[in-house]
């Protein structure tokens, strides 16, 4: 069978990233890494191509070599996973669907001829068999949560490895904590499982060889949800790097709690780990109570970030506006909080319950659910799929405003340097050669904040100061300010339109 592989587009979003990927000619920031894994599953005798539509668009010819379309979404995804279905079945090609998006939904979507719900581990063997005899069904569940011993490696091989800003690759999945508003617990469980530490360098070998020497983003729904797992982890990273001449670096996601292991931050900034994105959501203590963030209670946040940073990882934090405690002012407080902390790039988002979250639940017994969540809870006004407690139009109205503040130049570099104060480079970043494609997408980067931005006064101030005070972090500057840019970009955008992502 001819399969095409299919990875819908992404709306504009923080998450997106394409502007900080043009300094690098990337159009994307990671690849679908789901989908490539799948790939892996399938047999090798079937010939495979991989159409990511962030990347390059849809067309005819894709669907006319095809047998059997396969496509993985999640729910920001799932205008354009709606696209492909409808031309598929146009042009008369199965398709069999799965992810975070087709697993929630699975019920009522459309078109649609055979559904994975759940992890595609436990039910693939099920499936290719059943296709190989012409005899597929409708819906595969999986039955729990599968052991990622068993996971092969993504086929990295069917990507163009220059169209990306990183390289994908999974430790574990799962989460230990039970935000009510999260929906992880349902798709990959409370407690982490996780792959060996061969299968990790092993995945790692399979990056460097495809000639890759940039950013790895570790994508695990909680990287340190086992801090004992993920120091013996790092343990072998840290040796990997150093064996291959430390030729990456790594970001990933994880819990504020990260801040009180120094062991931990030491082997992270060790290995080379230079961003972690961490789920701060609000300086209300009543909103976290609310929300159940049991990690974020009871500490000094803002202390917390400023431990990060001092290991030379910069934080990249998510915020909610919404909550049920949230005070009028809190639109000040967030501000406050962000500026303060030094989060360059903060992810602000109105929230969403999406269904079978326990946010969904208690909603839904209190009458207050709308409808389904957009998909899209930073870029789109309409992500609050439920009857608010502060008037709505007060929410989204405070929002906007905080966007528009928040990434105004001045605000944004400022943040930068906030951030840097306390940083530390390991020394043997600045040994590292320097590449030619970093040169040139340092020197893009001047010319565009530099020159041809209205905030060029504030970006040449942040420069010169990180330029003649603290040199080793000049990378990490560029680095930052690349990401800020995006954010600035997609928040004016979004500022200047009236029609939401969700239309």
């Amino acid at each position: 069978m001819n399969i095409l592989l299919v990875s819908p587009a992404y709306p504009p979003t923080f998450w997106s990233m394409q502007h900080a990927g043009r300094f690098f000619h990337a159009p994307s920031n990671v690849p679908p890494l789901g989908l490539l894994t799948v790939a892996a599953m399938l047999p090798q005798v079937w010939p495979q191509r991989l159409v990511d539509m962030s990347v390059e668009p849809l067309q005819e010819e894709h669907l006319a070599w095809a047998d059997a379309v396969f496509v993985s979404a999640m729910d920001i995804q799932m205008q354009s996973a709606a696209t492909v279905v409808r031309r598929a079945n146009a042009a008369g090609v199965p398709v069999v669907a799965g992810g975070p998006h087709y697993t929630l939904y699975h019920e009522t979507v459309q078109g649609v001829d055979h559904i994975v719900v759940g992890e595609a581990e436990a039910v693939m063997p099920r499936l290719v068999a059943d296709l190989q005899n012409g005899c597929a069904k409708p819906v595969y569940k999986a039955d729990g949560f599968p052991r990622l011993t068993e996971t092969p490696p993504p086929r990295l091989d069917l990507l163009d490895i220059k169209a990306y800003l990183a390289m994908p690759i999974q430790s574990t999945r799962g989460c230990p904590f039970q935000c009510e508003f999260c929906d992880v617990l349902f798709l990959n469980g409370l407690k982490p499982r996780h792959k060996s530490l061969e299968q990790i360098l092993a995945e790692l070998d399979n990056i460097l060889s495809l000639g890759w020497g940039g950013m790895v983003f570790f994508v695990d729904d909680n990287f340190i949800g086992n801090k004992n797992l993920a120091k013996k982890f790092l343990h072998g990273i840290i040796a990997w790097q150093q064996k291959h001449g430390q030729p990456f670096t790594f970001i990933t996601q994880a819990s504020i709690n990260l801040a009180d292991d120094a062991e931990l931050l030491g082997l992270m900034a060790k290995a080379q780990f230079k961003s972690v994105f961490i789920g701060i959501e609000t300086p209300a203590a009543a909103s976290l109570a609310e929300c159940s963030k049991k990690q974020n209670m009871g500490r000094d946040l803002l202390r917390s970030v400023e431990t990060i940073h001092s290991f030379g990882i910069s934080v990249m934090g998510g915020f909610i506006i919404g909550f049920d405690a949230d005070p009028p002012e809190i639109f000040n407080l967030q501000r406050q909080f962000i500026e303060n902390a030094g989060i360059a790039v903060a992810m602000i988002g109105l929230l969403s319950a999406p269904p079978h979250t326990p946010l969904w639940k208690r909603l839904e017994k209190e009458g207050r659910i709308l409808g389904l969540p957009s998909g899209n809870n930073t870029m789109d006004e309409n992500a609050l799929n439920f009857i608010p407690k502060l008037d709505k139009d007060f929410l989204v109205k405070g929002y906007k405003d905080l966007l528009r503040e928040i990434y105004t130049p001045t605000a944004s570099f400022g943040r930068i340097k906030k951030c840097l104060k306390n940083y530390k480079t390991p020394d043997f970043v600045a040994k590292r050669p320097v590449k030619m494609y970093d040169v040139k997408a340092m020197f893009l980067l001047l010319w565009t904040l530099g020159i041809s931005t209205k905030g060029r006064l504030a970006f040449w101030s942040l420069f010169f100061h990180i330029l003649f005070k603290r040199l080793a972090e000049l990378p990490e500057m560029l680095h930052l300010a690349a990401m800020v840019h995006h954010c600035q970009i997609v928040t004016a955008d979004f500022l200047r339109s009236d029609v939401t992502c969700s239309k």
